[in-house]
């Protein structure tokens, strides 16, 4: 190999993926090895952290990525990927419209939950207790903003995702699969938020706070919390894509053209 080659090699050079003639390898794993033994969310596992996860880790994962994976045509991502699918692009270009919807403010909750957390863990070890590490933390976000991430929901007075997965981290804490430590976090937030809203209207842990219990419990930094999310997420938008390519609409706008005010459907004279 010349040197520019292979200068070339160590440019692209990567611990995920090695990749020769007739060789493929994940993680320096053959991938003749791992397809028909090992699931899709294992190799998730694999590619992201360098190593296989055990049963009841990967179990949890996916507990995850399903309860994640659509929220009806009503949430921004997939109302974007359906009206991208009546435009005349590819379903590649209607699912990465709907995932390029996934921010800070519809997406990223998970992520921003999980720093939340890991606030309430560090003032925790510090010596406050949970209930107090909780106040504090609370506090300091709500400084900055109104919202809590993985907190309440606009839909949904209880999140019917909540219980299915915290009950699932609470067998792995129990069997010692995972500390707890950000299960324990998570419900002192969630028991503060009652105590201090109490009469009011709950505001009770959602999907994205219950996942980022989880992605945190696994050991996934903060923004693989975001990332996985966006996994999960991108089945629903490609399956919202594919139906509405199948409808038979051309530019499908956000509200049907019956119910449009009158001088945005009218003949326009030019």
């Amino acid at each position: 190999m010349s040197a520019p080659q292979e200068e070339a090699a160590l440019w692209w050079a990567t611990a995920v993926s090695h990749i020769e003639p007739g060789s493929i390898e994940l993680r320096d794993r053959p991938v003749q090895e791992l397809i028909g033994t090992t699931s899709l969310v294992d190799v998730i596992w694999l590619l992201l952290r360098g190593d296989l996860p055990t049963s009841r880790q990967s179990a949890l994962l996916e507990a995850a990525l399903v309860a994640g994976v659509d929220h009806g045509p009503q949430a921004p991502s997939i109302a974007a990927a359906r009206m991208a699918a009546t435009c005349g692009i590819g379903l590649n270009n209607a699912v990465a419209t709907g995932v390029n919807m996934l921010g800070d403010t519809h997406g990223g909750a998970g992520q921003q939950c999980v720093e939340m957390l890991a606030d309430v863990r560090t003032r925790h070890s510090e010596g406050l207790t949970w209930p107090g590490a909780a106040r504090k933390v609370m506090a300091d976000w709500q400084s900055r903003s109104r919202y809590l991430p993985g907190f309440g929901h606009r839909f949904h007075p209880v999140d019917p995702r909540r219980d299915p997965l915290l009950n699932l981290v609470q067998e792995a804490v129990a069997d010692g699969v995972v500390d707890g430590e950000y299960l324990k976090a998570a419900l002192a937030v969630e028991e503060a938020l009652r105590v201090r809203r109490a009469g009011a209207r709950p505001v009770p842990m959602n999907i994205d706070g219950a996942t980022a219990v989880i992605y945190a419990e696994l050991g996934f930094p903060a923004p693989l919390a975001r990332g996985l999310f966006v996994l999960s997420r991108s089945v629903g938008v490609l399956a919202h894509a594919w139906e509405e390519t199948g409808q038979g609409r051309r530019n499908k706008g956000p509200l049907p053209r019956s119910i449009l005010p009158a001088r945005l459907t009218a003949p326009q004279e030019i």
